[in-house]
């Protein structure tokens, strides 16, 4: 099976249903951000600082990796950037589309798997937005190195992932608040489509890999970057009783 176009299919669905990631800002948001109060998330509570991004955004070249969903794109369009929405769903997309012809907004959108930028030149983009995405790839090294590569020298990445121990519980149990352990770290629910639940979340979710910080972070050094922010965040996690499930980064290309 192919899970990046399974994902895609899946994505659509959900944008369909007004998941979450797929509800566009309002038109108000809008006007805000064009009037110079804005903020986005990368995960799922917590605002990114203001302090993240150029304090002058006119002209900012910005790829939004992976953030369809009429969210983060629009709003920093609307703060003056030059943005590039880049999503696996057609749908998500969509949602881009119809916050820019609803408000008078130009945002590009390109479809295409987050591993493979190459539609892009190098140096291409002076940040790049990564809302948390990246557990619906079997590897993130590819999305780290690219995102290395289409950034200009000294700019900024800024990501946003989940933990990994969300999937070392059975699922079924946490549902339950029961803390199980069951699986191993890496994780990928293409491997484990024998438990009737997970394969009930991956129908109505689509694939998901669990991701070893190491590779999230440690990925971000190896392909060039320097860490120059961190925080914690919520996940809407049966774990989030007992520790925080997300995180982003900020991170400069050497």
């Amino acid at each position: 099976m192919d899970h990046i176009k399974e994902n895609a299919r899946i994505w659509d669905i959900r944008a369909e249903n007004n998941d979450r990631w797929s509800v566009p800002v309002s038109s108000d948001e809008i006007a805000k951000a064009k009037n110079g109060s804005w903020s986005i998330v990368l995960t799922p509570e917590k605002k990114v600082p203001r302090d993240w991004f150029p304090q002058d955004m006119n002209g900012v070249k910005i790829l939004c990796l992976a953030g369809g969903g009429g969210q983060q794109g629009p709003i920093l369009a609307a703060a003056g950037a030059d943005v590039t929405v880049f999503d696996n769903s057609a749908k998500q997309l969509e949602r881009d589309a119809f916050v820019a012809e609803r408000d008078g907004l130009v945002i590009s959108t390109v479809q295409g798997n987050m591993q493979d930028l190459s539609v892009f030149e190098d140096g291409s983009f002076d940040v790049i937005v990564h809302p948390w995405s990246n557990n619906y790839v079997d590897d993130v090294l590819p999305v780290w190195r690219e995102c290395a590569r289409v950034l200009k020298k000294g700019g900024t990445l800024m990501a946003g992932f989940g933990s990994p121990l969300e999937y070392v519980f059975d699922p079924a149990k946490l549902e339950k608040g029961e803390l199980v352990p069951k699986y191993r770290i890496p994780y990928a629910d293409a491997e484990h489509l024998d438990d009737e639940k997970i394969r009930e979340i991956t129908e109505a979710e689509g694939f998901s890999w669990g991701h070893p910080v190491e590779d999230n972070i440690g990925g971000q050094i190896a392909a060039g970057f320097a860490i120059t922010g961190f925080y914690e965040d919520r996940g809407f996690a049966a774990l989030d009783d007992y520790i925080n499930t997300s995180m982003a980064t900020k991170a400069v290309k050497l």
